[in-house]
Formats: C-alpha cells, sequence, structure tokens
C-alpha cells in the first residue's frame, strides 16, 4: 500500500495516521475492531512500520510534495452511509428489527448481536449460548426439518406444530449426534454434549430457523431465553422501524477558529458522541482547529 501511493504521488504517512484512529478506537469502551485485527499486528506497531516505510519510499522517489487532497476525498464520501444500514436489519431496545423482511423478535438483554446478509447471530459475554436465525432450506416446514436435522447432524428428543404470533411453525428440541471416538474426547477434554431448540417459522415462501445452541449440562438456564425469543418473531408494522433512516456522513465548514471541542459544541453535538466524532475526523478534542476547515459529523 505505501509503495503504491507513493509511485502515484500520494503522502502514504496518511495512511500511517489510520492506524492510530484504529488504536484509539479499540480504546472505546462501547466499540469493537473489526475482526480482521485478531489474525493482524498491533495498529499501533503498524502506524510506526507505515511511517517509517512512507519516509523510505519518499526518498527512494525523491517525492517532495506528496498529496493529500483533504478535501476532494471529503466531498466525495460525503452522503454515505455511518454504521448499519437499519433497512438490513438492527437493534433497538432489546429488540431485532428487519424492516425490508418485515419482522422482528426479542434479543435477550445484555447479549451481543452480529448481523450479516446471511444470519443474525446473538450471545451472551461469557459464550456459554448462542442464538441464530437464518433461511432454512426446504419449501415446507418438514422439509425444513429434515434438512436441518441432518445439516447440523442432529437427533429430535422433541417435536411439535405450532403456531407463532399467527405464523405456522415447528419446534424440535434436539442433541447433536456424536461419534464413539468423538464421545470419548469431549469427554477427556471435559467438553458437554450440544443441545438446541429450534423453531421453523414460515412466512409466506420463506421459512426462517431461528436455533438456540448450548452445552446439554447447562441448557436449562437458557432455553427460556431461547423459547422467549423465537415466540416473539412477528411481522414488524410499526412504521417508524419499518422507514427508519440510516445516519450519514455529513461535512460541515467552521466558521471561527477554536478547539474541536468548541466547533463540536457549536454544531450541538452531544458531549457522548464528541470522543466518537474526534476519531472521525482523525483528531483529539484538545486539536486547533481553523476557520474554513471541513470537518465530518454524523446526522440523519
Amino acid at each position: 500500500g505505501v509503495e503504491y501511493s507513493s509511485t502515484i504521488g500520494y503522502d502514504a504517512k496518511q495512511m500511517a495516521n489510520f492506524f492510530n484512529t484504529l488504536k484509539r478506537k479499540q480504546g472505546t469502551e462501547a466499540s469493537e475492531l473489526p475482526s480482521f485485527l485478531s489474525t493482524h499486528p498491533d495498529p499501533g506497531e503498524r502506524n510506526a512500520t507505515v511511517s517509517k516505510l512512507a519516509t523510505e519510499w519518499q526518498q527512494k522517489l525523491n517525492l517532495t510534495n506528496p498529496k493529500v487532497n483533504r478535501e476532494t476525498y471529503l466531498r466525495r464520501i460525503e452522503g454515505i452511509i455511518y454504521g448499519e444500514d437499519p433497512k438490513q436489519g438492527f437493534v433497538e431496545a432489546n429488540a431485532f428489527y428487519h424492516p425490508e423482511l418485515k419482522f422482528q423478535f426479542l434479543v435477550p438483554a445484555g447479549w451481543r448481536v452480529a448481523n450479516s446478509p446471511q444470519a443474525v447471530q446473538m450471545a451472551p459475554k461469557s459464550g456459554d449460548a448462542l442464538l441464530m436465525l437464518t433461511l432454512a432450506p426446504g419449501k415446507t416446514l418438514e422439509e425444513s426439518a429434515t434438512a436441518i436435522l441432518q445439516r447440523y447432524n442432529l437427533q429430535t428428543l422433541e417435536s411439535k406444530r405450532l403456531t407463532v404470533n399467527g405464523f405456522n411453525a415447528i419446534a424440535i428440541l434436539a442433541d447433536q449426534k456424536v461419534e464413539q471416538q468423538q464421545q470419548q474426547q469431549q469427554q477427556q477434554q471435559q467438553q458437554p454434549a450440544v443441545r438446541t431448540l429450534s423453531y421453523l417459522i414460515q412466512q409466506g415462501n420463506v421459512i426462517y430457523h431461528l436455533v438456540g445452541v448450548a452445552g446439554a449440562n447447562n441448557f436449562q438456564n437458557f432455553q427460556n431465553l431461547f423459547s422467549n425469543a423465537m415466540q416473539s418473531f412477528q411481522t414488524l408494522t410499526d412504521a417508524s422501524k419499518l422507514n427508519k433512516k440510516p445516519e450519514r456522513i455529513r461535512l460541515k465548514t467552521t466558521t471561527k477558529t477554536g478547539t474541536l471541542e468548541q466547533v463540536l459544541d457549536g454544531y450541538a453535538v452531544a458531549k457522548s458522541r464528541q470522543t466518537e466524532m474526534a476519531i472521525l475526523n482523525g483528531m483529539k478534542l484538545t486539536d486547533r482547529v481553523e476557520k474554513g476547515t471541513l470537518i465530518k459529523l454524523v446526522q440523519l
């Protein structure tokens, strides 16, 4: 990256500053870094490495006036969605809403949620259980049930037909089958057998699979949480949720000189989000901002 950006005349040291931003984001209590960072070096270390490489490449190319083009770049990203697009699903007040697919269900209080196009995954901080919603294969509930049992190698303990807020459904309590050799390995490693509760819920031509997973030895501790979430599945009709707008990057040109904190106060940015806005701009709240500077804010 340093070589490519330097070769076309850009200042690669700006890229090094990005790792400072990652480092700061890592330090915020409510933020989590992207998963790719778990297998990559510490952001601070990469900042130093990239900065050193940038200097070397600028000397090698005799690049005395590298380009930054900050304002040109900012103009190109104005209006892009900041954070998750609520159309693809969002969590609010312990409930998950999906405006496009028009469904909602409760999320256990305090559980973390990871939403992707393939699945919605929820888990407590302890990691002792998993609750997931995904699409089920098959055109009928019976076909889906058979496919799910085969796919996850499950042995049914209980199965029943029911309705969930007007939707036809099947509830299945099942254990994961294990071969004798696997069973011996689990016992040696003191790993519990896995128990699952699945709700297959049909909404029109789509069948959703809500599955709760935990060790058989403490499954009862989570069974009510699982069933409550699954039985709360219903059609989303709340207009405020169906029409929820995403936050977007909005550019502002400062009208007076002051600290970034003073500038953010002038734009009525809540104190609780000012550190976030400082990180977004690659600045500190105490940094001096000159009149006429373009900064990023987050607004609807």
